[in-house]
């Protein structure tokens, strides 16, 4: 069943704050089913028992092309080492070096300044008229 889904960066437009996400990346990712992926899965289950709030979003959208979707989240967390549930997640994904701990997840924060760069596409008709000239 189709689905519109809001690009990361303009759910932290929306938000009016830096905004953390999280992206699967596995070999081939033309071939990728992020349904059957079960680290994924795994993640989703994690995420729920721990109460961390997150919802499916897209990639930072792109005036140059779109790809399909493949898993992504938004994390509806503030990136901030004083709360508990952040620490939760950056553990669980992360390493004190800030690599990330399991194969095919990716953990990522995009600053607010970075979503601004596409501010424009919010302009009423913006990704209509792009539709027309791509």
């Amino acid at each position: 069943m189709p689905m519109i889904l809001e690009h990361i960066d303009k759910i932290a437009r929306d938000k009016k704050r830096d905004v953390l996400y999280i992206e699967f990346a596995l070999g081939d990712m033309s071939s990728f089913k992020y349904k059957k992926f079960q680290k994924r899965n795994e993640l989703l289950v994690w995420l729920n028992d721990n109460d961390i709030p997150y919802k499916m979003c897209g990639p930072i959208a792109s005036e140059y092309g779109w790809s399909a979707y493949r898993g992504q989240l938004y994390i509806d967390l503030p990136m901030d080492e004083t709360n508990e549930k952040y620490k939760l997640i950056d553990n669980h994904l992360t390493t004190e070096e800030d690599n990330f701990k399991i194969e095919g997840i990716e953990f990522y924060y995009l600053p607010l300044e970075v979503a601004m760069k596409n501010a424009h596409h919010d302009e009423p008709g913006f990704w209509d008229k792009w539709a027309e000239d791509f």
